[in-house]
């Protein structure tokens, strides 16, 4: 696909449900009176009067095609070459993780001449997603390489959903980039984009492919263990390869750390080392399933099922007179309840899907929001007890296996009956694998978190219809929604301990796939206008 170049903007162009695959050929020509050229930008459902269901566009006209192919960030390039030789040239930068902060923070450095040097302590995506196949068949858990830890990081196994409330023109960089490396072309233009975890698995190999062709080294295996400091500034890094637990020690004097959201190991030992870290409030819960087909009934009425509309999602929230927040959260439409566990004695679920988004179910989190004041103690490091806690008891529940504590709603909400309900029923199976055990909430999460789901679920229910459905499966817990700790950095990036560069999502300053990788691109424009 070119990327063009838009010189006028037409917004509100409604094409109605089943029109014809020309019918916005058609509109654009009935505005303009001649065939005119136009290039799509936008495209939603407006689904708000279910018998008039129409997709809404917004398309650019009187276009110049520029060269197929062109890098985004390429834009940037000349900058970063001129500022990036602070300090000593041969020095290659590092980069811990390679989730989306630590993907696009080596490609900008990659593209900037520095030739970064990307620490992974999990495997590369081929390996990684056979470990996690094997787990979710019952196999045993491999704390490095699982559905947290690995290259592409928590998102690889997601619904890959690129929505983001930031405005940020790095945004467009992120979307054209993974387009560049194989993502479909519709992420740029749908309102709902998404890339599905089977389609992601191919885009983060063809990124780190495109790193090691411009300079950029791959370490999987590597994990990194510990810094050397002098005068709070950094000098070396120490790395520890998890086959064999050997280390090494190499000259550092830029450092990105993209850690992610569950690096409790890597976050314990910057504590150690001084870091300036804060508390930070998240979530926790379990995740909610329904049949697809009544949420597709909900939200179009009796459209759903037509084949041109999309499976159909939701986003719910409500604030509760005790104070207490409850929403819903990374919605996967047709997907699946997946094993997130990262360590062999916890328990841990999440959402994922398909590019298709074609399975039976649909499935979200439902979430209370947590601040320090609920934590253990108030200390940095305290959301993190508060997650292992949750998720050690819902092992030991389960009786110290990786079975998911899983209830019906009617169980949790104290009644069965579906008379209350016009949907029709059709009892979820539970799509979590390696498996289920009927275990309420009430015995692994705190009695004020299940005390806001029960009141938030029958307020869900009357947005979407069958949402609180005595038959709906609550399969938990899920606790990491976000990172509970802020590694504190100034304006120029940095962390208390110069030359060190945290970012994305387990450092606190992002929540999600685009804008973990925005921060990355914005942490490098930091690091490489930074005279050291």
């Amino acid at each position: 696909m070119s990327r063009q170049e838009i010189s006028r903007r037409v917004d509100g162009i409604r094409i109605p449900l089943g029109a014809g695959p020309d019918a916005l050929d058609r509109a654009v020509f009935a505005l303009y009176g001649s065939r005119t050229a136009y290039h799509v930008l936008r495209r939603s459902v407006d689904a708000r009067v279910k018998t008039r269901i129409c997709f809404v566009y917004s398309v650019g006209t009187g276009l110049a095609p520029v060269p197929v192919g062109l890098s985004p960030l390429l834009a940037d390039a000349p900058s970063f070459a001129l500022r990036a030789v602070g300090g000593d040239p041969l020095v290659r930068p590092v980069v811990v993780g390679t989730g989306p902060a630590g993907m696009f923070a080596g490609l900008s450095l990659a593209m900037a001449g520095r030739r970064p040097i990307l620490l992974e302590q999990g495997k590369d995506v081929d390996t990684r997603a056979q470990d996690v196949a094997r787990f979710f068949a019952g196999g045993s858990l491999d704390p490095t390489s699982n559905v947290q830890f690995g290259e592409g990081g928590a998102g690889t196994f997601s619904d890959g959903k690129l929505t983001t409330g930031i405005r940020d023109p790095r945004v467009a960089a992120v979307l054209q980039e993974l387009v560049l490396a194989g993502a479909p072309d519709e992420i740029l233009w749908s309102s709902r984009p998404h890339v599905g975890t089977d389609r992601l698995h191919g885009v983060v190999r063809n990124i780190r492919r495109k790193i090691e062709a411009l300079g950029g080294e791959y370490r999987f295996g590597h994990r990194f263990c510990g810094a050397g400091l002098e005068a709070e500034r950094l000098r070396t890094v120490r790395v520890q390869l998890t086959d064999s637990g050997s280390e090494y020690e190499m000259e550092c004097r830029q450092l990105v750390l993209a850690v992610g959201h569950s690096a409790r190991q890597t976050l314990r030992l910057l504590a150690e080392l001084g870091f300036a870290m804060e508390p930070k409030p998240f979530s926790v819960g379990v995740r909610i399933e329904h049949p697809q087909r009544w949420i597709d009934q909900a939200q179009y009425g009796s459209a759903a099922g037509h084949p041109d509309l999309p499976p159909a999602e939701y986003k719910l929230s409500c604030h509760l007179a005790s104070g207490r927040s409850v929403y819903t959260f990374c919605m996967c439409p047709g997907g699946v309840v997946v094993a997130a566990s990262s360590t062999p004695d916890g328990i841990v679920t999440n959402g994922m899907s398909s590019f298709l988004r074609d399975g039976p179910n649909a499935n979200s989190a439902l979430l209370v929001a947590v601040t320090s004041a609920d934590y253990p103690d108030g200390s940095a490091m305290g959301g993190i007890a508060y997650q292992e806690k949750i998720e050690r008891d819902a092992w030991r529940l389960a009786g110290g296996s990786h079975l998911a504590p899983s209830v019906r709603a009617g169980v949790m909400l104290g009644h069965s009956s579906a008379a209350p309900h016009e949907t029709p029923v059709q009892r979820p199976e539970p799509s979590y694998r390696p498996g289920v055990v009927a275990i309420a909430p009430d015995t692994y999460l705190p009695g004020y978190v299940v005390d806001a789901m029960r009141e938030a679920l029958p307020l869900f229910g009357r947005k979407i219809r069958g949402f609180d459905h005595p038959d709906a499966l609550l399969t938990g817990p899920e606790t990491r929604s976000s990172s509970p700790v802020r590694l504190l950095r100034g304006a120029d990036g940095q962390a208390s301990v110069s030359g060190v560069y945290p970012c994305g999502e387990g450092a606190g300053y992002a929540g999600g796939i685009v804008s973990s990788a925005v921060d990355g691109i914005r942490t490098v424009q930091a690091m490489l206008h930074e005279n050291i």
